[in-house]
């Protein structure tokens, strides 16, 4: 899921320093598309970038089975390492009649994060700017991102591949879906609200296979296997007044199925909105329920995470516990803000069962435009 339009709509603001005539473009705020229900999405032309539309973002996670790991199967005692890879492109608020190649009328940023156990803390970097001069650009039609050195592309065997180089490691790896896209929501229209409009367009690529490698400490690691899993999600409405954050999961299951699962808190840490839906399989939408079963302090940003969650739906108890608590990510240089977002283990009556990202955001300040 990606309820990431607050993060973008908050960096286009935290940019104005340094994107000249910010602050005058937007008292003239361009019209954004509208999701509706109905819309029917196709394929190739739905994988690549909607600039019409506010906010978008194509997010990978998933746990890397490298040489120095014992398995593949969530019972491993060294199950490998998760890597996420996202990135968002905001449309802002500046005029889009301006004829400059210079002007800020799309932003395109990134984050990537290893989390490998023997560090027990999460490596990531983070990337931001503007979109032109081929340098920084998100193509229409299919996958193709390309922001300062970082890229995502799809190519026609429907194989993505993602060439990251962070500060402090680097990526060049291959995802192979081996499925066509799982629509989310109602044919891939997803609530986010209770008011209709709060709405996105939305489909994920659960269980894609992993090759490649990855350079850590100067080390070059081959990556032997893996799962993973593809959001791409697009939308030009916000959360609604009430919502502060949202807790979101992707699980890759070992006997083959996926679920995702979310819901939108109050400031209470009540429910406004939830969704689940079995990707592969039960065809029906269930409603899940979030339960902390764990907290953990950060000493950044001092935000009290529930890193360790039951999410209880269609009558099985499935509990995550990450891999090692300390997943914050520090974004305040890009989409502004903390939240985390951690590779967990998932186990089910003591027994493991699969492996996924569990992202918990509102939580270090609510989220606001």
């Amino acid at each position: 899921m990606r309820l990431r339009r607050q993060w973008l709509a908050r960096a286009a603001a935290s940019m104005a320093a340094w994107l000249p005539g910010w602050r005058a473009a937007a008292a003239a705020l361009p019209d954004f598309a509208p999701v509706v229900p109905g819309y029917r999405l196709r394929f190739p032309a739905d994988h690549g970038a909607h600039p019409q539309f506010r906010t978008e973002w194509w997010y990978i996670t998933g746990w890397l089975d490298t040489a120095g790991s014992t398995g593949t199967g969530a019972g491993s005692d060294n199950p490998g390492l998760g890597v996420q890879i996202t990135f968002f492109r905001s449309r802002t608020g500046h005029d889009p009649a301006n004829p400059s190649r210079f002007a800020p009328t799309q932003l395109l940023l990134a984050h990537a994060a290893l989390a490998n156990p023997p560090d027990g803390r999460l490596r990531h970097d983070q990337r931001a700017a503007r979109m032109g001069f081929g340098a920084v650009q998100a193509a229409t039609g299919d996958t193709r991102l390309v922001l300062q050195g970082w890229e995502l592309t799809r190519d026609e065997g429907d194989r993505y591949r993602a060439r990251i180089g962070a500060r402090d490691f680097a990526l060049d790896l291959v995802f192979e879906p081996g499925a066509p896209p799982r629509l989310q929501g109602d044919a891939g229209f997803s609530r986010k609200g209770p008011n209709p409009a709060q709405a996105s367009y939305y489909y994920s690529r659960p269980q894609m296979g992993v090759s490649g490698e990855i350079r850590l400490d100067g080390q070059r690691v081959p990556v032997r296997t893996g799962r993973a899993w593809l959001d791409h999600e697009w939308s030009s409405e916000v959360l609604d007044p009430q919502a502060v954050g949202w807790d979101w999961v992707g699980l890759n299951l070992d006997d083959g199925s996926a679920l995702m699962a979310f819901r939108i808190r109050t400031r209470t840490g009540a429910t406004l909105w939830s969704h689940a839906r079995w990707l592969t399989g039960e065809p029906s939408a269930p409603t899940p329920v979030f339960e902390a079963l764990r907290r953990w302090r950060s000493p950044r940003s001092a935000a009290q995470y529930p890193v360790a969650m039951r999410v209880s739906v269609s009558g099985r108890q499935l509990d995550l516990s990450p891999v090692f608590d300390d997943q914050e990510i520090d974004a305040r240089a890009s989409t502004g803000g903390f939240y985390w977002e951690g590779a967990v283990r998932v186990t089910e009556q003591g027994r493991p069962v699969g492996r996924g990202y569990l992202e918990l955001t509102g939580y270090a300040a609510p989220l606001r435009l």
